[in-house]
């Protein structure tokens, strides 16, 4: 019963918790390589390069280990190249975000991926909308209240409330840098975000919806790492075609790269795990957690300022998002109450490891 309890419960939070570490970690690296000339393009093609041949060899000898897997098909290798492509688009979008504004204001955007999971849950006609239920109006009210959230931490950046001198020489960083000052750039920056989170949100149906037909996580992650390579790859080099700017030298740009690499693959593998184990739901709860990790290092490491608005809009955020999370787990609780007493599932969302999974045709 241990045993269990600590694979169930414990091994998956400190696991989620590091994963989402290792993405704000990230977010800091890419930050300061952008800021030495990085190009988004490059990161993101080496990210998933390195990810793909760090992931060969464990995706190899699982599957020649792995028993009774489906084989492949055309429709699994479409659905895959579709998870490849979105992934694509989710980074290129997440680390032009970034550049234009800054870490903190990512990790507290990324909250809005369960809202939106939610949003397009209702879309497919797999999340029961019940008016007069409580459960349903939490989850209603809890996505507008996290979508104004989001509005004012996009549209409102206000005072600096907490500022330390950055701990890096670089002048690039230094308060005077006009990315930092500029309330268009901030906007521009916020509006990548989020359409990186609504990005991350189909990514993650997606690759539910893929786990459940084909349960191993070490070859899905490994084909969604490759499809993005073979995607990333010649839109980064129509994008920046001068050849120098692909060459590595012994630097911040080269950390940031390999970190990038090995945060990447560690994150992946482990959220793939986490909804193949927990749900998506259970994975993405961990997103608000981010938001108090990217503060404290961005204040630290990159000399940002902590703006009002990012404190304002990430609270009223997290309550909205934790509103969607109470509804959800009180509906599942009823679920799981009817199926004890022998009455069946009340519809689509009672599976509790995939409760935002849309009936996919193939």
């Amino acid at each position: 019963m241990a045993t269990s309890h600590f694979y169930k419960d414990v091994v998956p939070f400190s696991a989620i918790v590091a994963a989402e570490f290792s993405i704000v970690v990230l977010s800091i690296l890419f930050k300061l390589a952008s800021a030495e000339g990085l190009s988004y393009y490059i990161f993101v093609t080496y990210t998933y390069a390195l990810s793909t041949l760090i992931l060969l060899p464990l995706a190899y000898m699982n599957f020649h280990r792995a028993t009774g897997l489906p084989s492949f098909n055309w429709s699994l290798l479409k659905k895959l190249f579709l998870l490849g492509l979105l992934g694509f688009l989710m980074q290129l979008c997440g680390f032009t975000g970034i550049e234009h504004s800054s870490p903190t204001l990512a990790s507290a955007l990324s909250s809005l991926t369960p809202t939106f999971t939610f949003i397009l849950a209702v879309i497919f006609r797999m999340e029961k909308v019940a008016l007069r239920s409580s459960t349903t109006i939490a989850k209603i009210m809890g996505t507008m209240v996290s979508i104004s959230g989001a509005l004012v931490v996009v549209l409102y950046k206000g005072p600096a409330i907490l500022s330390v001198p950055s701990l890096s020489p670089s002048p690039s960083l230094s308060l005077n840098n006009p990315l930092r000052s500029s309330q268009t750039n901030w906007i521009l920056g916020g509006l990548l975000l989020t359409t990186s989170n609504l990005l991350n949100s189909v990514v993650f149906i997606i690759q539910t919806h893929i786990i459940k037909s084909y349960p191993a996580e070490l070859i899905v992650v490994f084909l969604y790492n490759l499809f993005a390579t073979l995607v990333s790859v010649p839109v980064s080099l129509l994008a920046e075609t001068k050849l120098s700017a692909w060459k590595l030298r012994l630097d911040i740009l080269l950390v940031a790269i390999l970190c990038s690499g090995f945060f990447t693959t560690f994150s992946f593998v482990v959220h793939t795990w986490g909804i193949h184990l927990k749900g998506p739901v259970y994975v993405t709860s961990f997103k608000p957690l981010s938001i108090a990790i990217a503060a404290a290092m961005s204040v630290i490491f990159l000399g940002d300022d902590l703006y009002l608005g990012s404190v304002v809009g990430a609270v009223i955020l997290t309550t909205g998002f934790y509103a969607v999370i109470w509804g959800k787990a009180k509906e599942e609780e009823v679920d799981d109450l009817h199926e004890d007493c022998g009455f069946g599932s009340l519809g689509p969302s009672s599976d509790a490891k995939t409760p935002l999974l849309p009936s996919f045709k193939t």
